[in-house]
């Protein structure tokens, strides 16, 4: 499996070490044509306006936009999250997002830089071990459809969600060396939507 990392803004490098200790082929793109030759996405954490104005300044935000919605599957972490949500609350004007996943986030839920935190909190992936999450001006989903599963909440409000073909996380799994979650998505999200499609 080929993974891509949108290399556009954000901490892309910690993304990709991660997918390849789970022995998936990981590439930075930034180009239609990368994006083209990739099995699935990550959009990683970073500051999801930036990211999304870049995507518009390299010709590929409608281009991604359409590949998620046409079932590309996606992981995406914090601002990776706020990117792939079909509402955002506090949004800046004009923010966008790709979309794909039906959620409503708010931004910067848990505060400002300042307010950056960890935390080990339950996921649901069948394990009994706690994660390791590190929620840096973080997100948090205010609301789901019935088409999007709940992973993990803190306090009530929900950090972690999957559909079908997406994975979203208001933390950074990428930073702390744990891997699961990327595992997850690679086992749980992608391999089972791309076995579908074929």
């Amino acid at each position: 499996m080929k993974v891509g990392v949108l290399a556009l803004q954000g901490d892309v490098r910690e993304h990709m070490a991660s997918l390849l200790a789970c022995g998936v082929e990981a590439v930075a793109v930034r180009r239609a044509n990368e994006i083209e030759s990739i099995d699935a996405l990550v959009l990683p954490g970073g500051e999801s306006t930036t990211i999304a104005q870049l995507a518009e300044v390299f010709g590929i935000f409608e281009f991604i936009k359409n590949k998620i919605e046409n079932g590309l599957p996606v992981y995406g972490s914090c601002a990776g999250m706020i990117l792939l949500a079909d509402q955002i609350l506090d949004a800046k004007a004009g923010q966008k997002s790709f979309g794909g996943l039906d959620i409503t986030v708010r931004r910067n839920a848990f505060g400002r830089q300042v307010d950056s935190f960890e935390s080990d909190i339950a996921f649901n992936d069948g394990s009994e071990e706690l994660i390791r999450a590190v929620f840096i001006r973080a997100p948090w989903v205010e609301k789901v459809s019935n088409s999007v599963q709940v992973l993990a909440s803190i306090d009530g409000h929900a950090v972690a969600v999957r559909s079908e073909t997406a994975l979203a996380t208001s933390f950074h799994p990428e930073i702390t060396g744990d891997h699961r979650i990327h595992r997850y998505f690679i086992e749980q999200v992608a391999r089972p939507a791309l076995q579908k499609v074929k």
